[in-house]
């Protein structure tokens, strides 16, 4: 399959004004499946300028009816979401069954802010009697959405459904290694008016003059710590609204008293699922000594075990790694471990053959001062340092300049109530390593990010709040 795509903006499908093109492979076996336009200055600037131009009517629609708006792309993405996740899986290789998780996660995200937008209030203010005084929130105006490859549908459904129900108009820009899925999920919103959503396709050469644009008001990014320092730095320099979700180091402390194989088991899934691409897969493990080698053993026979291969293969548990160049960092990380002095239980070797699969790696005698310890590994490696104490693990796992979250397995309730309290990360999951009630909305420590990238609380994110004093004029007398 091969497809060329082009920008959508104020409704119609535009070609770039460059002349270059980026091809879009299938990780499982190296294949183009398509191309798309690196993108331009001039193409950011007429998406901006076409979500400028419809800005004022949008933002005057009646909440409902916007809410209607996106519901209704909801219920269009429901009936080809089967199409939507296999595009996602020839691009950046993930199980048919993980691919379609995230597409569902994206539509009820959009009904979610569609429920919440005509909901979204503001406050009144204790005045004196004769004015009314109130606060009120509006729109900050062109949303520019720049989301990454790893999950990019429910990432960008978030974004999107939260911007466009409060009255922002939007320019997307998905990443250049997964733009198929992100055109389909564009056409789903055809029913909005021209120039309200506009999709921008190619890297940075085009994100760049987006993001710097003098008339995008709000940059809303999930990405990288380096690419979100650098929208950050722009924003400021801009004086606009930027909400950073970037990446992360996130540590599980298994406690003495769990039962190994569990721990184990929970340990696999936070590194190993969508192979180990996730902002918050587990990249380090601080386990107790007591149960130590139990946990190894079992996490390394679930290492050993878990069938790798195209995501379209029913029988595949994980599929490859979204690129030569990001399956190259996983293993000079691992390489460079055990070069250190670590040990390689399973795994870590380059497989033979087409794809970019990397299998799942268990090390341990990790230390600070690895690179799989200190940096974003973004792949499926357990990187396991063996501790004497809860104190040990605690100290250790706070020891990163990262904040995103962290798990915790723990028989005690005392340890569990003192991680949640000291654990410096805006989510800390106690006894489970994914999973929580909806609505919840986390902000990010330290160089993990800035504002609440979901939950009710995005509706705050992406508005702007104005005061008003009312008041009558004076009566003739």
């Amino acid at each position: 399959m091969k497809e060329t795509t082009s920008h959508l903006i104020g409704g119609e499908k535009v070609p770039s004004t460059g002349d270059e093109g980026i091809p879009v492979t299938n990780p499982s076996n190296g294949d183009q499946i398509g191309s798309i336009p690196v993108g331009t200055e001039e193409d950011a600037a007429r998406a901006v300028a076409a979500a400028r131009a419809a800005l004022p009517v949008w933002s005057r629609t009646p909440a409902a009816e916007r809410a209607v708006l996106v519901k209704e792309a909801a219920r269009k993405m429901r009936g080809h979401a089967r199409e939507i996740a296999e595009l996602v899986t020839l691009e950046m290789g993930k199980t048919v069954d993980d691919a379609l998780g995230g597409v569902e996660a994206g539509i009820g995200t959009l009904e979610q802010y569609a429920e919440l937008g005509p909901l979204h209030r503001g406050q009144s203010l204790n005045g004196n009697y004769e004015a009314a005084d109130m606060m009120v929130h509006e729109p900050h105006g062109v949303a520019a959405v720049v989301v990454p490859w790893n999950d990019p549908i429910a990432i960008a459904c978030g974004y999107i459904g939260a911007a466009l129900v409060t009255g922002n108009t939007v320019v997307y820009k998905p990443s250049e290694k997964t733009p198929l899925s992100a055109v389909w999920l564009a056409t789903m919103f055809d029913g909005l008016p021209a120039g309200v959503l506009n999709l921008l396709l190619g890297d940075e050469r085009v994100g760049r003059p987006l993001v710097a644009h003098e008339d995008v008001d709000l940059v809303l990014f999930t990405g990288s710590v380096p690419v979100g320092r650098e929208i950050l730095g722009i924003a400021g320099q801009g004086l606009k609204k930027a909400v950073v979700e970037l990446g992360g180091k996130d540590p599980m402390i298994v406690d003495r008293g769990v039962e190994p194989a569990w721990a184990a088991g929970e340990a696999a899934v936070g590194c190993f699922a969508n192979a180990g691409q996730i902002c918050t897969s587990v990249e380090r493990i601080y386990v107790h000594e007591e149960v130590a080698e139990e946990f190894l053993k079992n996490l390394t026979a679930r290492a050993e075990t878990l069938r790798v291969g195209d995501g379209f293969d029913p029988d595949s548990e994980m599929g490859p790694i979204v690129d030569e160049g990001q399956r190259g960092l996983i293993h000079r990380h691992v390489t460079e471990a055990v070069e250190a002095g670590a040990t390689l239980l399973s795994g870590g070797e380059l497989p033979d053959g087409p794809g970019s699969f990397y299998p799942p790696t268990v090390l341990t005698g990790v230390r600070a001062g690895m690179s799989v310890v200190d940096e974003e590994t973004f792949g499926p490696v357990a990187a396991v340092e063996v501790v004497r104490s809860f104190d040990e693990a605690l100290e250790k796992a706070n020891e990163t300049v990262y904040g995103l979250a962290a798990a915790v397995l723990t028989p005690d309730g005392a340890n569990a109530q003192r991680a949640w309290r000291e654990l410096r990360a805006g989510t800390v999951k106690i006894n489970a390593v994914f999973g929580g009630a909806p609505g919840g909305a986390a902000s990010p420590k330290k160089a993990s990010g800035l504002g609440f990238g979901y939950g009710p609380e995005l509706l705050d994110e992406v508005t702007t709040t104005k005061v008003v004093h009312h008041t009558a004029p004076p009566r003739n007398a």
